[in-house]
């Protein structure tokens, strides 16, 4: 990133307060923390702390330039902007920024599966292209538009993941990173509690196509209900991928080998065989959409599949770790519904001798909808025949009642210390467990505690 000051205030419509207008910015941070030299800080209130208490802190640490709310700031040595306020300004400054690459841009949406499809897609093009993608989950309403300043002049195509909870994010995300194509998922529950319906749901992700015309592409999983149907029905290119005979690129032949999956995708002209060294069948469908994306930006679906073999999942997503005799997959990143059916799924899909064990943490923001959204989880891990279920947290003894109905042994624990150690004394050569949470139970810990001890 290289722009000047005179552009950052065109950009967000910012007053110069002090300062050389024609200084050069070659970084945006929003934590004073991380501030170097060269940077702009932009101090973005929280509930708790006002960062504007750092600006001369961040200015002793080299800083070019920072954003300010307060129109009477004190000068300082650098070049001090004023704005209204700066979240909105970081976001206009980012799309302005973005407005520079003429490059195919990938947004990642969904309930769940934004960072792993992502992290696939980015692989499948990395086949062809020079991708820039987003870092870890960096998909809010400031970490896309950061994501946006990592963009350099001699990237080939970027995979954006756009992530959103409220009315209204989906529209103002789409604005800073104007994708030229995007993949949406599924529509899951997730967020339900502030979007209330899935429908809103499915609604609010469609802003990620807003501006789009005719040459622009939607890839749609085709066995989702919600997204299917779209197929056909909007103002620009629909392409589905999926399991069913009417996706246009569709996924067959799937057998398990190992901690992996080896497949077949029919698409129009041809077949491809993929190897992909993670199990799921929700890879299969990222791995699916992934291909069909690089199609569409001039890769072959031969190298792409070729790609999609080095895959490696991000850490706390269905990482499968073995320690002694016994299979710990780490889903501890977080937790919806349909999430949890994935990593039940996986649990079941191992090739195991021994028990097979669910540790499920409650899941949150799911509103009204909590207590039938954990019962669900519970009888569809009796249905699958999972051994034994723990849960941790009040919301989830509804998981166990369920699960118990449905003929399942089940420990209800309080806190993750309490259930790691249940674990321990539990687990036996051959066994394989599942550990999932939403990401405020931080049953990451179970999985550290148990790597360490078993």
């Amino acid at each position: 990133m290289n722009l000047s000051v005179r552009e950052i205030l065109n950009a967000c419509g910012g007053t110069l307060l002090c300062g050389n207008p024609d200084a050069e910015v070659t970084g945006v941070k929003v934590d004073s923390r991380e501030v170097i030299p060269g940077d702009l800080f932009v101090p973005i209130k929280g509930e708790r702390i006002d960062p504007h208490l750092y600006i001369d802190a961040v200015f002793e640490a080299g800083a070019a330039a920072s954003f300010t709310e307060n129109p009477k700031e004190p000068l300082r040595s650098g070049a001090l902007i004023y704005v209204e306020q700066t979240l909105p300004a970081l976001q206009k400054l980012a799309a302005a920024y973005r407005a520079q690459f003429s490059i195919p841009l990938v947004g990642i949406t969904g309930s769940v599966g934004k960072t792993t499809t992502k992290e696939m897609v980015a692989l499948a093009l990395s086949a062809g292209k020079r991708v820039m993608s987003t870092k870890g989950n960096q998909n809010s309403q400031i970490g896309l538009p950061l994501t946006m300043f990592q963009l350099a002049p001699e990237d080939e195509a970027a995979v954006i993941e756009m992530g959103m909870s409220e009315f209204g994010e989906m529209s103002r995300l789409a604005a800073v990173a104007a994708p030229t194509l995007a993949v949406m998922t599924n529509i899951g529950l997730s967020h339900i509690g502030q979007l209330h319906t899935q429908e809103n749901i499915l609604h609010e992700k469609l802003h990620i196509t807003d501006g789009w015309g005719p040459g622009n592409i939607l890839f749609l999983n085709g066995d989702d209900p919600l997204l299917a149907p779209l197929h056909g029905h909007l103002p620009f290119q629909t392409v589905t991928y999926g399991t069913g005979e009417t996706c246009i690129w569709r996924a067959c032949g799937i057998v398990p080998y190992g901690d992996g999956l080896s497949f077949h995708i029919l698409y129009p002209g041809g077949i491809v065989h993929v190897d992909l060294p993670v199990p799921g069948m929700h890879h299969v469908l990222n791995a699916a959409a992934a291909v069909a994306v690089a199609a569409a930006c001039g890769i072959s679906p031969q190298a792409a599949a070729a790609a999609l073999s080095r895959y490696t999942p991000p850490a706390m997503r269905q990482q499968i770790h073995h320690a002694g005799d016994i299979t710990i997959i780490d889903d501890t990143y977080n937790a919806s519904p349909d999430s949890v059916r994935g990593g039940i799924d996986v649990l079941c899909g191992l090739k195991t001798p021994g028990k097979r064990i669910a540790l499920l943490a409650d899941m949150r923001e799911l509103g009204e909808h909590s207590r039938e959204a954990h019962e669900s989880v519970g009888a569809y891990a009796a249905q699958r025949g999972v051994d034994l279920v723990i849960t941790i947290g009040e919301e989830s003894l509804a998981t166990a009642q369920a699960a118990q109905a449905g003929g399942i042994s089940c420990h209800c624990c309080k806190e993750n210390t309490e259930a790691a150690e249940l674990l321990l004394s539990l687990l036996k050569p051959g066994d394989a467990v599942l550990v999932k949470g939403s990401r405020g139970m931080h049953t990451e810990t179970v999985v550290k505690t148990l790597l360490q001890k078993l």
